[in-house]
């Protein structure tokens, strides 16, 4: 469902709007990688770009769980 009124925009000075720019454009390269891998699939580079889409789905799952923590109330944060 889509939201009626979207979220502010976060500074990117901040930690979280560095984290959501990131996390925006993890998905934009890999479907990069994904068209670049439909157009040469027998190329010999295939195997890097095939790489390439496992590391950025990574890093895509990464950042998204780095949201989650920094998002979390300061209530529910673990102190260490």
């Amino acid at each position: 469902m889509l939201k009626i009124v979207p979220d502010p925009p976060h500074p990117l000075h901040s930690l979280e709007g560095k984290l959501i720019l990131a996390a925006d454009s993890a998905p934009c390269a890999e479907a990069v990688a994904q068209q670049a891998m439909l157009m040469q699939p027998r190329s010999p580079v295939s195997a890097l770009i095939m790489t390439s889409m496992h590391e950025l789905d990574a890093l895509r799952k990464l950042l998204e769980a780095a949201l989650v923590q920094i998002q979390k109330p300061i209530e529910t944060r673990t102190q260490h």
